[in-house]
């Protein structure tokens, strides 16, 4: 199987370097700086191992057809960027692999290559991409899930399984991949639009007097959303998640935060904005949810002011 994975940061080049450290055959597409960087080596540091791999690239000029998968693991908000850069790969029966948080981009990339061509993904990692170009992976865990959308895909899910083997991460095929998709929705909307709007991680959200009780309110509004749209989490699933985010202890924060304290880009519109919108289709009340997505919007109107 040939993998081409967009771009080289800190999710595509932890899951891609790990791939072709185990000898799967991985190019990634990437700008000329970056390739220019690659050429000594995509550098990981990680609990897991530390790794210099010589890695193949290409660029947006030079790419063809001849892949049979393309992982995206792109911001959503270089989403239609992505989709222009990787059509030259999309010949030849080429799948996509989308990363991306949320549920908005399966959408846009079967409207640009077919729902038969586009997979479920998803994944849990905790990296960031140095100024020096290394990937640093903090924590333990690094997991990817992919699962069919299609019945007809199945064939497709057992050649990724065997291409992945060996890797250094966590891996599934999952039977029910929108619905694990919909659980990371649900969580990554109440944590990234909590963590964001009290500008702070879950455990000091705990602690004051009712920053728990705001987020199990974000929480069983987005469990709402996902229960009218029929993927609602089960019970198990749900109080681990009221348990976990309410934790004093957690230090756990939200890659959205962390933008934000950077005055960075963030995903605003994708994830929580896409919540919101799913909720008022389903004439659901979501107040957590309406003040979440105004303090980001602000937020980004902010930005662009001081930008200018």
């Amino acid at each position: 199987m040939r993998i081409l994975v967009l771009g080289a940061g800190a999710t595509g080049g932890y899951f891609g370097g790990r791939l072709a450290e185990a000898g799967a055959d991985v190019t990634f597409l990437v700008r000329a700086r970056r390739a220019k960087q690659l050429e000594d080596g995509l550098v990981i540091a990680s609990p897991a191992g530390n790794a210099r791999l010589k890695v193949k690239t290409v660029t947006a000029e030079a790419l063809a057809p001849g892949y049979d998968l393309a992982i995206l693991s792109c911001k959503a908000y270089d989403l239609a960027s992505a989709i222009d850069a990787i059509r030259p790969a999309m010949g030849g029966g080429c799948a996509v692999l989308p990363l991306l948080n949320g549920l908005r981009q399966l959408d846009a990339l079967d409207a640009a290559f077919g729902m038969a061509n586009v997979l479920g993904g998803s994944c849990q990692i905790g990296a960031t991409l140095a100024p020096d170009g290394t990937v640093q992976h903090a924590g333990q865990f690094a997991t990817l899930l992919y699962g069919a959308r299609l019945p007809a895909q199945s064939a497709r899910i057992t050649a990724i399984a065997r291409a992945f083997k060996g890797v250094k991460f966590e891996h599934r095929a999952s039977d029910n991949i929108l619905q694990e998709m919909w659980d990371k929705f649900v969580l990554i909307a109440t944590i990234a639009g909590m963590t964001t709007l009290m500008r702070a991680p879950v455990g000091d959200i705990a602690r004051s007097r009712d920053g728990a009780s705001f987020m199990v309110a974000a929480l069983d509004e987005c469990a709402d959303v996902a229960a009218a749209a029929g993927f609602g989490p089960d019970s198990g699933t749900l109080a681990g998640l009221r348990d976990w985010l309410t934790s004093k202890d957690s230090a756990f924060s939200s890659s959205m935060f962390r933008d934000t304290e950077r005055k960075n880009a963030i995903e605003a519109d994708h994830i929580v904005g896409d919540m919101l919108a799913r909720a008022e289709s389903a004439r659901i009340a979501a107040p957590m949810l309406r003040l979440i997505y105004a303090h980001l919007q602000t937020y980004e109107i902010r930005r662009a002011r001081e930008a200018r």
